[in-house]
């Protein structure tokens, strides 16, 4: 919300209207709906049958993340190889200023310091937390994303003001798309490697929250056209989530 939201009102105020493919960004929301899904069914089982056991919960986790990996790797295929024709954008006459092998090294390079950075920064956050006595929740939800991704926010609305809103909405929805159907149930097969088993049982406000964040993008993003007062309304709704998160 807060990258889009941002990107759209810096965006539309140097361009006016801006369009972008309304079917891409459909791919993009209907797979994050999806993820509602995935997170909601869980916490429905164990609110419905609070007595079920924790290995049933664990192996309803590691399904519903088999599920969606497996979405996620679909719509990939859909997206950039059967129908890859359906989402071309205008090509761009600029050239690459590094060769394939640089931007794999430098590409390298980054995600190693971007660990190193989580290993201090997941270090770092227990003391910072009983300290300040934030809760954890607004840390998960609201600081860790604006902290961990600030280059990736840069990115977007570098792209908004270049009136590149294809690759904004990549950045943006496709990353929390990347999150949901693919990274989170990572880590649940992850942690039943390391012996330490994570169900994908979250809370009610963390569904809501998702399902809020879905609903609206998918309304602002169905036409193919944005402004800057949608960018404003996506802030707005970030604003009121953040505001009830640190509260929690």
């Amino acid at each position: 919300l807060l990258v889009l939201g941002l990107s759209l009102f810096v965006g539309g105020l140097r361009c006016g209207e801006q369009a972008f493919s309304a079917r891409a960004a459909g791919v993009h929301t209907g797979s994050l709906v999806l993820a509602v899904a995935g997170l909601g069914v869980p916490a429905l089982l164990v609110a419905t049958a609070p007595n079920v056991s924790t290995s049933d919960r664990e192996i309803v986790s590691a399904g519903v993340a088999a599920t969606l990996i497996v979405l996620y790797a679909s719509a990939l295929v859909f997206m950039q190889f059967t129908s890859a024709h359906l989402f071309r954008t205008p090509a761009s006459n600029e050239k690459p200023e590094w060769s394939r092998a640089l931007a794999a090294g430098v590409l390298l390079g980054a995600a190693l310091l971007v660990g190193l950075e989580s290993e201090l920064l997941v270090s770092a956050l227990n003391p910072a937390l009983q300290t300040l006595k934030i809760s954890p929740i607004f840390v998960g939800l609201i600081l860790i994303p604006v902290v961990g991704n600030a280059a990736e926010h840069a990115s977007a609305v570098f792209f908004a003001i270049r009136n590149k809103v294809d690759v904004t909405l990549e950045i943006a929805v496709g990353s929390s798309t990347q999150v949901a159907l693919f990274v989170a149930p990572a880590m649940v097969f992850i942690s039943l490697l390391v012996g330490r088993p994570m169900d994908f049982v979250f809370t009610g406000f963390e569904i809501g929250a998702v399902f809020i964040a879905t609903l609206i993008v998918a309304v602002i993003s169905r036409d193919g056209h944005s402004n800057w007062l949608e960018g404003v309304q996506l802030i707005g709704v970030y604003v009121i989530i953040a505001l009830a998160a640190f509260f929690l």
